[in-house]
């Protein structure tokens, strides 16, 4: 009965271990979401930039006759 309680009790501190660590490391998180970081503004290139354009091509609106399909008949 006492090995039972001894497991029970280490059990119980490693789950409170994991448990305020993680709650630590998202304190940590929320803070340093919340403070602003500088923006850094991306320095202007004085090269323009050209842009490659596709023409797309014409489809020709020509349908061929429908297929038919035929089933096979099963022979019981």
């Amino acid at each position: 009965m006492a090995l039972k309680g001894f497991l029970y009790l280490v059990l119980l501190f490693i789950i409170c271990f994991i448990l305020v660590h993680l709650c630590k490391l998202a304190l940590v998180g929320f803070f340093s979401l919340r403070q602003k970081k500088p923006q850094q503004k991306p320095e202007k290139k004085n090269q323009p930039v050209y842009y490659i354009v596709e023409k797309k091509k014409a489809r020709k609106a020509s349908y061929s006759a429908p297929k038919q399909i035929e089933f096979k008949e099963n022979k019981d």
